[in-house]
């Protein structure tokens, strides 16, 4: 199984991809430990994309981010499923809200080492303007038109609770019911 998640930032891909890696049993890439290295410094670009083929090389994964650069069109290409979070942007702004007391001073694991949780001007006008710019909605239109027999477009929290739920009883029944979820 390879699935591909994209969408805006605060929508929730890094969470959706932890639960999807334990529910298939694989491994997960988060694409913002990739672009960075401590202190949010940007890494090397050319190691960066060798990073995301080598992982992309396993016979299973879930990455999760929006990078082009990082081999996007193979990684769109081999996906089995890309879950496209399509949230409006009061939606992600209130939710990276939340994200942002929640591990304020923290380290995620969808984030490089020493690259602490922050909300500062510039995300604040990323997420309300510039990720909504016509060439980005347009490039994620581009997507589920190509890709549109295996993606899954997510507007708001009760489609990906339904989405979960609709993957979690697929996996049981694949597994002949022996899976004891959560």
């Amino acid at each position: 199984m390879k699935i591909s998640i994209i969408g805006y930032s605060g929508s929730g891909k890094s969470t959706l991809a932890a639960k999807l890696g334990e529910l298939y049993q694989i491994p997960v890439l988060f694409l913002d430990t990739v672009q960075f290295v401590e202190g949010w410094e940007e890494r090397e670009r050319q190691e960066a994309l060798r990073i995301a083929r080598d992982f992309m090389e396993k016979e299973d994964w879930v990455i999760e981010g929006n990078y082009t650069a990082f081999a996007q069109k193979e990684r769109l290409q081999q996906s089995d499923y890309i879950v496209f979070l399509d949230f409006p942007r009061l939606a992600c702004l209130c939710r990276a809200g939340r994200r942002y007391l929640r591990f304020r001073g923290k380290e995620r694991e969808s984030r490089a080492e020493g690259c602490e949780e922050k909300f500062d001007w510039e995300f604040f006008k990323w997420i309300l303007i510039h990720q909504r710019s016509r060439a980005v909605k347009g490039h994620f239109r581009d997507i589920v038109k190509r890709y549109g027999e295996k993606v899954f477009v997510v507007h708001n929290q009760k489609q990906l609770d339904y989405l979960l739920g609709r993957l979690k009883e697929e996996r049981r029944h694949k597994d002949g019911g022996k899976r004891n979820e959560e």
